[in-house]
């Protein structure tokens, strides 16, 4: 009987690592990628603290070895780069020997040059190019094309959770027979606008962000892109390819219950951990470790505590979230925290949730703070996003 989809090939770059070895080291050392915009050209530089990436634009496209020509978005840039590590952890050669897909989401898709834009284009014409690259499918099309991808390319853009619904449709689809491996996951990276957006929504936290903790005050934004390949049971005998972890479990839910709040009851995260666990076939109590959503806002995690404590009653497993590392990297979230749950598997580690200090007195719950070693056979990860969207991903030990 199959474990599941299996994940053969992960790829990242985030504000801890520039690959995968990098993000791990990161992890295990305790050492954070959070600080005061440096990039960006914005009234909070200086001011404001995010999960930024040390690459200029100017330096990704020396590394992607681009054209002066081109008109690549920032997220399109870390797409590709991690995107191709992934292709290459994963040992492909020939992209078209199997039918082969790219499921990548996005949120910010390539705002970040049309609002640096917004103004001259009117004026001159040099940087229209860039309003092409607006939306949120060019990123997709450019990593594919990259990667030499036709047979199938989708782009999910639902904010916070985008990239695990993107896991989420490439095991389906594998599961479903439509097609034999898949590239999944996504990119955003920082710009004015979302910047500008979450500070008006106050729920930026003006130090570094302390998820479940009880005086916690908001999120730090990051920017990250993560890739995982996805192949089916039949590529993996074919190719005799060694598996990372099987992607066990999903679920996506909704509990319609605001614009941009988690109901505080956690409903819509509870039925996403749920049906997760029924598609792994797997009892709430096989779950070793939950990287959490805990982005450090008031809302989310009074929500996402509760919604623990529906799942897993009063022996919730031991948990962390991974955000105060990287900051809220929105669509790519799920895939960054996708390749640390496997990472953690691997490795037997839990990961730390830096900066608690006090528990959240309705709950009661206190994450893992320091690097656990730990036998870890299934890992539930949580993504929940603007408009209720609530996703739960499950990675288990190959």
């Amino acid at each position: 009987m199959s474990k599941g989809v299996a994940v053969t090939g992960m790829g990242i770059i985030s504000s801890i690592g520039n690959n995968v070895e990098e993000n791990y080291q990161s992890l295990i050392s305790k050492k954070q990628g959070i600080s005061k915009i440096k990039k960006i050209q914005t009234i909070h530089k200086n001011v404001i603290k995010v999960g930024e990436i040390n690459y200029t634009n100017e330096a990704l496209i020396e590394l992607l070895k681009l054209s002066d020509s081109n008109n690549y978005s920032r997220t399109a840039m870390l797409g590709e780069i991690a995107a191709k590590e992934a292709v290459k952890n994963a040992n492909i050669t020939d992209i078209n020997k199997y039918k082969t897909g790219l499921i990548s989401a996005t949120s910010v898709g390539g705002m970040d040059m049309t609002e640096r834009y917004f103004y001259s284009q009117f004026e001159e014409t040099k940087n229209r190019k860039y309003i092409a690259s607006h939306d949120a499918g060019d990123s997709s099309k450019k990593i594919a094309k990259s990667l030499g991808i036709t047979d199938f390319v989708s782009t999910i853009s639902t904010a916070c959770s985008s990239s695990a619904n993107a896991i989420m449709l490439g095991a389906r689809l594998i599961r479903a027979g439509k097609i034999d491996r898949v590239i999944v996951g996504g990119s955003d990276c920082l710009s004015k606008f979302t910047i500008n957006g979450f500070k008006t929504l106050m729920i930026l936290s003006e130090t570094d962000c302390k998820p479940f903790d009880a005086n916690r005050t908001g999120l730090n934004l990051g920017e990250a892109a993560a890739f995982l390949v996805l192949e089916s049971d039949e590529v993996v005998k074919k190719e005799n390819k060694k598996v990372l972890a099987y992607v066990s479990g999903y679920a996506n839910a909704n509990d319609a219950y605001h614009q941009t709040a988690s109901s505080e009851n956690g409903e819509g995260a509870t039925l996403a951990m749920q049906k997760a666990l029924k598609v792994a076939k797997i009892n709430p109590k096989a779950i070793d470790y939950v990287n959490a959503h805990g982005t450090a806002t008031p809302n989310n995690d009074q929500s996402e505590s509760r919604a623990l404590i529906n799942v897993f009653g009063t022996k919730v497993p031991d948990f962390s979230s991974t955000k105060a590392y990287t900051g809220h990297t929105l669509a790519a979230a799920a895939a960054i925290e996708a390749v640390y749950a496997i990472l953690a598997i691997q490795h037997k580690v839990i990961f730390p949730n830096l900066n608690f200090e006090t528990p959240i007195a309705e709950t009661a719950l206190v994450p893992k703070t320091e690097v656990t070693k730990k036998e870890i056979q299934h890992v539930l990860s949580n993504s929940f996003g603007f408009g209720g969207n609530c996703s739960t991903l499950i990675f288990s030990k190959a």
